[in-house]
């Protein structure tokens, strides 16, 4: 795809996004309608709204795409064009009130990233990147951190839905990343949470167990601004689906990896 194409797309994406955050921010005072999928996993009227809406608009902008999106999504398996949607990101805090709660849009070509857009209506911020075009934020362009000792850094993480089948590798590397770090946050977006790494506000993010909605977007994003995504436990390139991410500004990432090593 050339680089005109992909700027193309990337603004076409951009504009589907933003116009989706109206609805979150519609509906951030409304009265929540909230359900159980899961023991802790919540879905609103918001998330299906949302993801609907994107549905339409992308395949207007792309029509012979397929999509993965996190509320419909019928396989995790990518092949050819594939529009990946996390239609909010951050439920909880959503339905909580908490304002850390972002849409994520990416396109991809069965693993190849080639869109990607991460927007948090309600803190008025919105993250695009396109392969080959840098990443930026509400039309600036953003660069990771510097930061390459682990205790000068801020680090992000997350904990999954299957916090109980994965308790005790939480807590090994909670304890570890807390001792040896200037400050761990759990904000409870994971692609929010890339999306900063990728701005320099994090200088690290690690997790397990997410889905390829949670970081499709966010992955690119931190490649476009200079840093390094790949899996940790084992070390290595990070396929949509590993049960492991690690994102960092680049230079921290043989230290993180070192952290977080068996």
């Amino acid at each position: 795809m050339s680089k005109t194409e992909t700027a193309r797309l990337m603004e076409a994406v951009r504009q589907a996004v933003l116009a989706s955050g109206e609805r979150i921010k519609a509906d951030w005072d409304a009265p929540r309608d909230v359900r159980l999928k899961g023991r802790i996993d919540l879905v609103t009227a918001t998330d299906l709204a949302v993801e609907e809406g994107l549905k339409e608009a992308l395949a207007r902008v792309l029509p012979e795409a397929a999509f993965l999106a996190e509320e419909t999504a019928a396989r995790t398996v990518l092949s050819g064009l594939t529009w990946i949607i996390d239609p909010v990101d951050g439920t909880t805090n959503f339905a909580h009130g908490f304002p850390f709660v972002c849409t994520s849009v990416a396109l991809y070509d069965g693993q190849e990233p080639v869109v990607g857009c991460v927007n948090a209506p309600l803190l008025g911020q919105c993250f695009t990147a396109g392969k080959g075009l840098g990443a930026y934020c509400n039309g600036e362009s953003i660069r990771v951190s510097r930061t390459d000792r682990p205790e000068a850094a801020l680090v992000a993480t997350g904990f999954p839905y299957a916090i109980r089948e994965n308790l005790d590798e939480i807590m090994a590397d909670l304890r570890v990343m807390l001792a040896e770090t200037q400050g761990i946050r759990r904000p409870g977006s994971a692609a929010l949470d890339l999306a900063y790494v990728a701005a320099g506000r994090f200088d690290a993010f690690y997790e397990l167990a997410l889905n390829p909605w949670d970081v499709a977007a966010g992955a690119l994003l931190v490649a476009e601004a200079g840093g390094r995504v790949g899996s940790y436990r084992p070390d290595g390139p990070y396929c949509l689906g590993d049960f492991r991410i690690l994102a960092t500004n680049g230079a921290l990432h043989a230290p993180m990896l070192a952290l977080l090593a068996d």
